[in-house]
C-alpha cells in the first residue's frame, strides 16, 4: 500500500488532477484538454498512487466552483512541499497570503520571502508552483503590471486574466 492517492477529474474547463501523501495535497494541474495530459503534469508519482477519487470530493467541488467563478479559499486545504527547498517553501506560503482580488509583484513575493534582492528566484518559484488554485501564483504579476507567465502558452495567460479578472469582480461585489 502507498501513501500517495491521486484522482483525475473532468470539469466544464477541461481535466483537472490532484496528487497527495497522507500528509496534504501535493500537486494539482491547471485543467487540461486531456486525460493523459493530466496524467503528464502530476508525473510519474501516480504510478505508485492509488486512485482515490472519494478523498478528494470536497477539493474536486471547491476547484470547480473557483473555475465556475464562485469565490471560494483554499487555504484551509493542507499542502505537502516538504521536499521543496526552504526558499521555493517561502515564497509558496507567502504567495498563499494574497488575498482574492488582489496582485503583488515579483519583487513583493521575493521580499515575503525572505530575499528581498531575488525577484528573479521568486518568478522561478511560482514557474515550480506545483499548486496551482491552493498556492495562487495567478495573484503574482510584473513590477509594470503585466501579467508575466502561467504555465505555458497563451491559453494559460488568458486563464490568468480570466481568473484575475473574476475574483476583483467577486471582491468588488462585496
Amino acid at each position: 500500500m502507498t501513501d500517495l492517492s491521486f484522482d483525475i477529474f473532468e470539469t466544464p474547463h477541461g481535466w483537472v488532477g490532484v496528487l497527495a501523501s497522507e500528509q496534504g495535497i501535493r500537486r494539482t494541474t491547471l485543467p487540461e484538454p486531456t486525460i493523459e495530459a493530466c496524467r503528464d503534469k502530476l508525473g510519474a508519482a501516480i504510478e505508485d498512487a492509488e486512485r482515490t477519487p472519494g478523498r478528494f470530493q470536497d477539493l474536486r467541488r471547491k476547484i470547480e466552483r473557483f473555475l465556475d467563478g464562485d469565490d471560494v479559499d483554499f487555504g484551509d486545504v493542507p499542502i505537502d512541499v516538504d521536499d521543496a527547498s526552504p526558499f521555493l517553501r517561502a515564497a509558496w506560503q507567502a504567495c498563499r497570503t494574497i488575498p482574492a482580488g488582489e496582485t503583488r509583484p515579483y519583487r513583493w513575493l521575493a521580499s515575503a520571502a525572505g530575499r528581498p534582492n531575488a525577484p528573479r528566484a521568486a518568478g522561478q518559484a511560482m514557474a515550480r508552483n506545483r499548486l496551482p488554485f491552493l498556492i495562487p501564483c495567478h495573484r503574482v504579476i510584473a513590477s509594470d503590471g503585466s501579467l508575466g507567465g502561467y504555465g505555458s502558452g497563451k491559453t494559460r495567460l488568458e486563464l490568468k486574466k480570466r481568473l484575475l479578472d473574476m475574483e476583483a469582480r467577486l471582491q468588488a461585489a462585496t
